[in-house]
């Protein structure tokens, strides 16, 4: 880990902490995975926030809010507000990139592809 990430504590958070935080972004703004992972290891006293764990349980949560969401469920977490590094959209959340650019037009964003 030193290596890639320097020295120091790496915090693991719960999977309800990173749902959490994705939930506090409301429509028209945008974070990353990294953005969470700093304010989680902020909130932890620690140096970093596990990119593993902060990976895995984003996915988490944006499969769970897809579900709920096609029970009817209206208070979902907004996942589709949550980027990649880089303002790069997420393959792996439910419906992949163009699910996640439709949503993100439907809040007033311009999506801009680049590559492929």
């Amino acid at each position: 880990m030193s290596k890639r990430w320097g020295i120091g504590t790496v915090v693991i958070p719960a999977p309800i902490e990173v749902d959490e935080m994705m939930r506090k972004v409301p429509a028209g703004k945008l974070v990353t995975i990294n953005e969470i992972r700093v304010a989680l290891a902020r909130k932890h006293g620690a140096t970093i926030g596990c990119p593993m764990t902060t990976g895995i349980f984003a996915w988490v949560a944006a499969h769970a809010a897809e579900e709920r969401a096609q029970r009817g469920e209206k208070d979902i977490t907004p996942y589709w507000r949550n980027l990649k590094a880089g303002g790069i959209l997420n393959e792996k959340y439910p419906g992949g990139v163009d699910v996640q650019r439709q949503r993100l037009e439907q809040e007033g964003h311009v999506v801009i592809r680049k590559g492929k």
